[in-house]
């Protein structure tokens, strides 16, 4: 395998490392946003008699639908409950992590390989004008 093809496919590489961690990327803001819908929006809930209720946000209220309303009875209370969005919020994490590090490994790994071909392509210039230098009879700059 010669050295460019073996360049292009570690690029290859490289990119699909990215993509893979801007997908990951992309599903913990989802989780992230979905915990924020829970956590934020009012809700219903339907009681026995089959009629629905209100219900404050979870985040916003002030205690009786969500925080005392198990003492009460009510039915905000067991519908949205805080172990869910933080189970959500805590599934997260770790995939905006794996996300990081593989987003982050595969733009570093096409900046190298950039780099690399970069400094390649000066020394090929350099060894072409040592070359001319050298045949023009002309001392070397």
């Amino acid at each position: 395998m010669r050295s460019r093809d073996y360049d292009l496919e570690f690029r290859e590489r490289a990119a699909r490392i990215r993509d893979w961690g801007t997908v990951l990327l992309v599903v913990a803001g989802l989780l992230w946003g979905w915990c924020a819908v829970l956590l934020m929006t009012e809700y219903e809930v339907e009681t026995r008699a089959g009629s629905t209720r209100e219900c404050a946000a979870r985040l916003f209220t002030d205690g009786g639908t969500a925080n005392e309303g198990v003492y009460a009875g009510d039915y905000c209370a067991a519908e949205r409950d805080w172990p869910e969005a933080l189970a959500v919020l805590g599934l997260s994490v770790p995939v905006a992590l794996v996300g990081t590090a593989l987003f982050t490994t595969g733009s570093v790994s096409r900046r190298m390989s950039g780099h690399a071909q970069a400094m390649r392509e000066l020394d090929r210039l350099a060894e072409r004008r040592a070359k001319e230098s050298e045949e023009s009879g002309r001392p070397q700059e």
